[in-house]
């Protein structure tokens, strides 16, 4: 499976973006998929998940701002993202789980900025 993820770029604050992660296989067999973000010297941190049968959580910085979604049909993720903050300036990088594999893709940076 791979994971490719696009839609980054720069905004000012207050701006949006969505970004989309296309999955080569099937998103439907995913347990889990998710949206994490990083930055220079810190850790990947978790800003928004989908696990089926559990639900939709977000990380409380981001709650009310940005819509994580899946289209099976289309076999991608998504990340809405509104109102955005300079503290949201990361590499953000999607995530799918299909037990026991664990598949990543490739960042795409956003540039919160004035």
């Amino acid at each position: 499976v791979q994971l490719q993820a696009s839609g980054g770029g720069s905004v000012q604050p207050g701006g949006s973006l969505t970004l989309s992660c296309a999955a080569s296989g099937r998103t439907s067999t995913f347990s889990t998929m998710a949206w994490y973000r990083e930055t220079p010297g810190n850790d990947r941190d978790l800003v928004a998940i989908i696990s089926r049968g559990r639900g939709i959580k977000y990380d409380d910085s981001v709650k009310g701002r940005f819509t994580i979604s899946i289209d099976d049909a289309k076999n991608t993720l998504y990340l809405q993202m509104n109102n955005l903050k300079p503290e949201d300036t990361a590499v953000y990088y999607c995530n799918a789980v299909q037990c026991p594999y664990d598949y990543w893709g490739h960042g795409t940076l956003v540039t919160v900025s004035s």
